[in-house]
């Protein structure tokens, strides 16, 4: 049912005038979901504490509450069409009434860490990009159907949103900055290996994946105590985002997997001066995969020793600064940051190999990422002692990896399997830092047993990439046809 209702919902927005693209899709309704998950938050606590005899002041009231304008309902519990509003009627309120009222409860809130606080961030960030509000009260409707109960419909529907926002980053554009693969990050989680008691920080958090998948991992690590619930939902994971769509987007993930109120900030990491960072910001784990090819203004790079326009360089500084003595970090970044010959990233190694133990590499091929056509690595390292060895293991699926042949978790055993002793096989061998040119201090891919055969796809893997990708310029062009 869940499913079958947000192919609807899509098919709804895909027709409205406001909405041209899967980003789109997400983000309109990413704030009715919202919506919705909190009147039933609302109903579940109303119900608690009636149950132990105590009042419940709700966080939404009077004619803002879901079941007031969204879908006032009958005594036989059917949508009263007589009281909803329909048309320019509900599209004004929602833009001009419901938003406003909604955005200043970030200035009421008691802290950044309530769902006050939360609710008001978002909707002080977003806009409501329907133009046709019959198309709203449709979309209103369906959304009303789904259900955030019990912990196996929330469950579900975690499911599906991260289904919604993989389709999001495969539809072009920059791909990886929204979507990084689930089974990706949970070998990188299973390697760092976090503990209940430690922080956990991604300063690019874009739709929170590493944040979400370590509050699962958590999770089923153990029978939880009642302190370490709460040390869960409120002092472990700690994120940052800078752009807005993304920002909604990873609150809505966290709150859908579990996390009530998100310890996720919009703001500009790199817009922090790291001489700044002090021992009571740091955490005990780092997780990201930063956005990479972006070109920082010289403002931007004076908030860091090594200056360069490359992101991903700045937020590798910001990172290994932020991580506390002793912690571990699992840091996604272009396999090209291992050679390049300019001076900031061999500033950047140089820094790496000394104040870290940089102990594992994992080289990732192409098409890890969908739509986005570079090759990446993985950085595992512990900060506070010099690397003295590197662990590199060369991923090889056994085939070419596309849109029909993603990256899954069988995949990934191997390397997760050999990593716990650095073994060496035909994919892995160890390096001695000692053997490094300690000028570029390169640190290439470079496989000593020679297993750099090529994997040709069969005429059917061929076949059927090109037949999916004929079917994204398919909608991609009916959507253009729809906007004319």
């Amino acid at each position: 049912m869940f499913e079958n209702t947000f192919k609807n919902i899509d098919d709804i927005l895909h027709k409205d005038a406001g909405c041209g693209s899967e980003l789109d899709y997400v983000e309109q309704s990413s704030w009715v979901l919202f919506l919705k998950y909190i009147d039933d938050l609302e109903s579940a606590r109303k119900v608690g504490a009636e149950l132990g005899n105590k009042k419940y002041t709700p966080i939404i009231s009077g004619k803002y509450r879901w079941t007031e304008w969204a879908v006032p309902k009958t005594k036989d519990g059917k949508i009263d069409h007589n009281a909803a509003l329909t048309g320019d009627d509900l599209r004004n309120f929602v833009n001009n009434e419901l938003f406003p009222f909604l955005a200043k409860f970030k200035s009421s809130a008691t802290s950044p860490d309530t769902l006050e606080y939360k609710i008001g961030e978002i909707f002080g960030e977003i806009q409501n990009r329907l133009q046709s509000g019959y198309n709203l009260r449709e979309v209103l409707e369906l959304v009303d159907q789904l259900k955030f109960q019990t912990s196996a419909e929330i469950h579900e529907m975690s499911h599906l949103y991260e289904d919604k926002i993989k389709n999001m980053g495969n539809a072009g554009r920059n791909g990886g900055e929204y979507y990084t693969p689930r089974p990706l990050i949970k070998a990188i989680i299973k390697v760092v290996a976090p503990k209940i008691g430690q922080t956990i920080y991604d300063g690019a958090a874009g739709s929170a994946g590493f944040l979400c998948e370590s509050f699962a991992y958590l999770s089923e690590s153990k029978q939880l105590t009642t302190s370490e619930v709460a040390t869960l939902q409120k002092k472990t994971f700690y994120g940052k985002e800078k752009k807005s769509l993304a920002y909604i987007i990873g609150t809505m993930n966290m709150i859908l997997h579990g996390i009530d109120a998100p310890n996720l900030l919009h703001t500009n990491t790199l817009g922090e001066n790291i001489a700044d960072i002090q021992e009571k910001n740091r955490y005990d784990i780092v997780l990201a995969n930063p956005p990479f090819g972006g070109k920082e203004r010289a403002e931007v790079q004076q908030n860091f020793p090594i200056k360069t326009g490359e992101t991903a360089y700045l937020f590798l500084q910001h990172f290994m600064k932020i991580l506390r003595a002793g912690g571990s970090a699992g840091i996604v970044i272009k396999n090209t940051f291992l050679s390049n010959s300019d001076n900031a990233s061999v500033a950047i190694r140089k820094e790496l190999l000394e104040n870290h133990n940089l102990h594992t590499i994992l080289d990732c091929p192409g098409g890890t990422f969908q739509g986005a056509g570079v090759k990446t690595v993985v950085l595992f390292f512990k900060k506070g002692e010099p690397t003295k060895k590197i662990w590199y293991y060369q991923l090889k699926p056994g085939r070419n990896m596309g849109k029909t042949n993603p990256l899954n978790e069988k995949d990934l055993e191997d390397f997760i399997e050999l990593q716990k002793k650095s073994k060496d096989s035909e994919l892995s061998w160890s390096v001695d830092v000692s053997t490094v040119n300690q000028e570029t201090w390169d640190l290439s891919v470079k496989n000593p047993n020679g297993n750099d055969e090529v994997i040709h796809r069969s005429p059917a893997e061929i076949i059927a990439e090109i037949e999916a990708l004929d079917a994204d310029n398919q909608a991609i062009l009916k959507r253009i046809k729809a906007l004319l």
